[in-house]
């Protein structure tokens, strides 16, 4: 499998990773500095605390993302180990931040860090369970779940007109897209009268579900390679 990743990107996000999450302990600390000894100044405390929330939320944000090991790209690298090299998996470097194209057909790979009980009901997504610790970690140290059907939409639509720019409508094949939960601890719980818009997938199966879709639904090396050449003439 051909991977492209935009190293640069990661670096600079590292580094922000690393930033905001110093200056957000520093502002919070002096700000609860402020608040015992100096009743005179609440308002720069408050203010203080304030920033210093922010910016811890910032780094919380980015290290998720960019800063622990294995990142997220490098899980996805090698949950798909194996695939040959008709397969190109782009990372950071198109309108989505991780992007399949190969003999089954073009997918936009959606990936959520979420642990615990992951519920889809009556079109909606919901993170249960996991007690006061599960509850700390949803606020103050991981991102929320979000609306995964709506990003995913808006994805699709933007690597689409990604595409439109360098070949015809005609020439771009459906673009297809699944979530996929990163996290060892995560638990997939969706009524089966009530399935999400997109595949909803544990990391550890999207290599066999890709293969599965190459053999259900094959795309032809042509494509896949004026697909690829497409990309690579924006990179």
């Amino acid at each position: 499998m051909i991977i492209e990743t935009n190293e640069p990107l990661i670096k600079r996000n590292t580094r922000i990773a690393q930033i905001a999450s110093l200056a957000g302990l520093a502002v919070l600390a002096g700000g609860m500095i402020i608040a015992f000894t100096r009743a005179d100044l609440i308002t720069i405390s408050f203010v203080a605390l304030l920033v210093g929330f922010i910016l811890s939320q910032v780094g919380i944000y980015f290290t998720n993302r960019w800063g622990r090991k294995p990142r997220p790209d490098e899980s996805l690298n090698q949950a798909l180990k194996g695939l040959d090299n008709k397969y190109a998996l782009y990372h950071y470097l198109t309108p989505v931040s991780h992007l399949l194209v190969g003999p089954a057909g073009v997918w936009v790979l959606l990936l959520r860090p979420q642990r615990g009980t992951i519920t889809y009901s009556k079109g909606r997504w919901r993170q249960k369970g996991g007690g006061l610790l599960q509850g700390y970690l949803r606020i103050f140290a991981q991102e929320g779940l979000g609306r995964p059907d709506l990003e995913i939409a808006n994805e699709v639509e933007g690597i689409h007109n990604y595409l439109a720019k360098q070949m015809s409508d005609s020439e771009i094949p459906p673009i297809d897209a699944a979530v996929v939960f990163t996290h060892p601890n995560a638990d997939i719980q969706i009524e089966d009268s009530d399935e999400p818009l997109a595949p909803t997938l544990y990391l550890s199966k999207v290599k066999n579900f890709i293969r599965k879709a190459a053999k259900s639904k094959p795309i032809s090396m042509d494509k896949i390679k004026d697909i690829q050449q497409a990309i690579s003439d924006t990179l």
